[in-house]
């Protein structure tokens, strides 16, 4: 934590002024005394919504949240805003995305997409002030989470022994064997992409994984096996989807993830040592040789892992690499500033820059996308947020004692890396299932790694 400033402690001198002024409310209204309820119940049903709602609905409920955490602001007494650095940084990046909005030759396209990042600041903001205040829900947050994951990891299941049929044309076939073709499942997220589905089981998968540790942790060992069959499952159903992007993410999340089992069982466990030894190594070996099994014996899935180096023999590759190549004259022209946010305003300007043949929603790079919609400033500044943030996670654990705390940590860390590892060749993160999920992750890292004041459990 940092000074606030002038800026804050006018603010929170402003809040404590107002909530003594409805400290009688506050103390008599069944509503506002169930406030902080009411916004966990809108947090929970964003994460739910996301599996099967449109962007649209998702949003307003977000909003719902947002509206709910300011009325709390003033009415609960001891609420207030603090900040810390990576925090700083993050405003910083979105003071620049105004100054793009205003500077804008499409200001009303960017206006909208200005609201969609107003909008998950905005949760993020709600997600921070709730959990930092109840560090005990997390662990359900989490659950909540990794069972909406598990949903769709179950239907993905489904869908490929169903033989679902596609709905645009998701991978090149001009090259390969007719059986070696993937059934591309993409679950219940709209709109329907297999990307997309895999981008949400990046972000989410931690949460299995980490529900499944946190289970043996509190000694729930059938809650715990509970959690890992779930998560085998899901991580089946995200090399299901096909997309090459979430299967680097998901390299990502094994590596951290064993990482840290490493760190946890050599360094933190005080009994059983040896036997946890044994059971890491082994369940490292039988992930190595799954894999290993799956990517010899299936050639549809060894097909598509290959294709990743195809380069520019992969039609869709070849495809990204041509609109790489026009979104970065994009953002040579624009680099102060950049066109302003907003898929659409993208397009539009796009339309300038592209090569023929080649239309895009996106430049398929999420700091490609920013440098292009809001200037090389508002990179810099996001990259100086994320570094920060991964700073603080990576030095929380190694140096706290509390296990659970440093499980949770981990947990949204790993999944922040792995969204920005899959953001490298895909702009899925810009979708609200994903960067929901994105922001409550931040938000664990602040309440626990920056706000803690007590012990995961105690409230």
């Amino acid at each position: 934590m940092i000074s606030n400033g002038l800026i804050l402690d006018g603010l929170n001198k402003i809040f404590a002024f107002v909530q003594n002024k409805f400290s009688y409310l506050w103390e008599n209204s069944f509503f506002l005394k169930n406030l902080d309820r009411a916004i966990f119940a809108t947090i929970l049903g964003v994460f739910v919504l996301s599996t099967f709602a449109s962007s649209d609905l998702i949003g307003y409920v977000a909003l719902v949240a947002l509206f709910l955490t300011i009325i709390k602001l003033f009415v609960k007494k001891g609420e207030r805003i603090d900040w810390n650095l990576f925090e700083i940084f993050l405003l910083i990046y979105f003071l620049i995305v105004v100054v793009s909005l205003a500077g804008s030759s499409l200001f009303y396209l960017s206006f909208k997409g200005f609201l969609k990042t107003f909008t998950y600041l905005g949760f993020y903001f709600s997600a921070v002030q709730y959990f930092k205040n109840n560090l005990g829900k997390i662990p359900l947050a989490i659950f909540v989470i990794a069972f909406c994951a598990a949903s769709q990891g179950v239907i993905g299941i489904f869908q490929n022994f169903s033989q679902v049929g596609e709905i645009s044309t998701w991978q090149d076939v001009s090259n390969i064997n007719p059986e070696d073709v993937m059934t591309r499942v993409y679950g219940t997220l709209t709109p329907y992409n297999p990307n997309l589905f895999g981008g949400y089981l990046v972000a989410s998968l931690p949460c299995l994984f980490g529900s499944f540790i946190l289970g043996v942790l509190d000694k729930k060992y059938k809650l715990a096996g509970v959690f890992l069959t779930l998560a085998s499952i899901t991580s089946f159903a995200l090399i299901l989807s096909g997309c090459r992007g979430a299967y680097v993410g998901f390299l990502a999340i094994m590596l951290c993830g064993f990482g840290f089992l490493a760190k946890f069982i050599w360094k933190d466990l005080e009994n059983k040592k040896e036997f946890f030894k044994k059971m890491y190594l082994s369940f490292l070996g039988v992930i190595v040789a799954f894999s290993a099994c799956v990517v010899l014996f299936v050639s549809s899935i060894r097909t598509r892992i290959l294709s990743i180096f195809a380069m520019r023999g992969d039609s869709s590759t070849s495809f990204r690499f041509n609109v790489y190549q026009s979104a970065i004259q994009m953002a040579k022209d624009n680099w102060p500033l950049g066109i302003g946010v907003g898929n659409q305003n993208f397009r539009e300007i796009y339309g300038l820059y592209m090569r023929t043949g080649f239309d895009a929603l996106s430049s398929y790079c999420v700091f490609l996308e920013i440098s292009v919609e809001s200037g090389i400033f508002a990179l810099i500044a996001f990259l100086a947020f994320l570094v920060t943030l991964g700073y603080k996670s990576i030095k929380f654990i190694l140096d706290t004692k509390d296990l659970k705390s440093s499980i949770i940590v981990t947990i949204s860390i790993i999944s922040v890396l792995a969204i920005m590892v899959h953001g490298l060749v895909d702009t899925i993160f810009f979708r609200p299932q994903v960067q929901f999920i994105f922001w409550t992750m931040v938000a664990f890292i602040t309440a626990v790694a920056v706000e803690k004041k007590y012990k995961i459990g105690e409230n």
